[in-house]
């Protein structure tokens, strides 16, 4: 498992290798064999199938002329929204984790025996997406620049996030939807998105306890400063989808970002209910747990304390429609635990 945290707290900008990508792209595109997608057989639904079809985005617009068969999954953690309408990706990204698994254990029902190509978290370069022929290149957890989005929009059709939300912070639910447009199955991804939400509504109505109950998200320091993730980032929503909240001043720390660094004079803003630590490795959890500015934290000092590891860890950084219901089994009585 990695030792940092999903991102690293970054915004996620890739450098790109360009010399030679525009000529390599344009000759595979020109004389490629579209390939069935391998692994398990599509959700049940009542979708159609209609193509063309375009999604709107914060660069315009991605139109995808026919139902995409080599769909490479260019976000950090883009294969699960795939995978969850039955489409196993050619092409992932690597994030974190084992560097030959492509799919953690909640996606691997439905990724089969399928072994894509796995592309590095860093310098991805254009020439390796070319080589895989895609016919679609999902995006929305990739936190593309618009030179990245020209450059890529060349090799195939390229889906971002849209225009009304930050990078990294785009709600699952319409990363869902967003991804069903995308391979024409609008109607299976308001299946998906409905059976989620009720998974959600069930452990609210199990713990009322977490109504109203302020939860901040953090990690392990960096250059003497400690992450907190805002309202508006996907790992601190699965909080706030159990009806908890942010203190205000995380959010307003954070700005128009999905985290913010604090000082260690600033540290007493951790204090919440209960305080989250993500921790990637044992060495991690031991940097904090040996702080002693952070054990001057309330909610450390009296046992408010969350630690999120392992393959809870691992599924809070997805917050897929795969990952969310295996959180919500294991990591719920954790939570509820912590909070006293």
């Amino acid at each position: 498992m990695a030792g940092k945290p999903y991102l690293g707290y970054t915004n996620g900008v890739q450098r790109f290798r360009l010399l030679g990508a525009l000529t390599v792209a344009t000759a595979l595109l020109a004389g490629c064999a579209t390939g069935a997608v391998p692994g398990g057989e599509p959700a049940p639904s009542e979708d159609q199938r209609a193509f063309p079809v375009t999604v709107e985005h914060r660069f315009g617009s991605a139109t995808i002329p026919e139902e995409p068969e080599r769909v490479v999954a260019l976000g950090y953690t883009e294969q699960d929204a795939i995978l969850a309408f039955g489409v196993v990706p050619v092409g992932v990204r690597y994030a974190f984790g084992p560097q030959d698994d492509a799919f953690f254990p909640w996606a691997d029902a439905a990724a089969g025996d399928a072994a894509p190509t796995i592309l590095p978290r860093e310098d991805l370069d254009p020439e390796a997406v070319a080589a895989l022929q895609p016919d679609l290149i999902m995006a929305v957890t990739a936190g593309l620049d618009r030179s990245q989005y020209d450059l890529l929009s060349r090799i195939a059709p390229v889906v971002v996030p849209p225009q009304d939300h930050i990078d990294f912070g785009v709600p699952w639910q319409e990363q869902t939807r967003i991804t069903g447009r995308a391979l024409g199955q609008p109607q299976r991804a308001e299946e998906l998105v409905a059976e989620v939400e009720g998974e959600f509504a069930r452990v609210r109505a199990d713990h009322p306890e977490l109504a109203g109950r302020s939860v901040v998200l953090s990690g392990p320091a960096y250059d003497g400063q400690y992450p907190v993730h805002a309202s508006d980032d996907t790992r601190t929503r699965f909080f706030v989808e159990l009806g908890m909240v942010v203190p205000p001043a995380i959010d307003a720390a954070a700005g128009d970002q999905f985290y913010a660094y604090l000082s260690r004079e600033q540290a007493g803003m951790l204090d919440g209910d209960v305080v989250a630590f993500q921790v990637g490795s044992p060495a991690e959890r031991a940097g904090i747990e040996s702080d002693q500015v952070l054990a001057s934290v309330p909610a450390v000092a009296e046992g408010r304390t969350l630690w999120i590891e392992g393959t809870d860890y691992d599924a809070l950084q997805f917050a897929s429609p795969l990952s969310l219901p295996y959180l919500l089994d294991e990591f719920v009585p954790k939570l509820t635990a912590a909070l006293g």
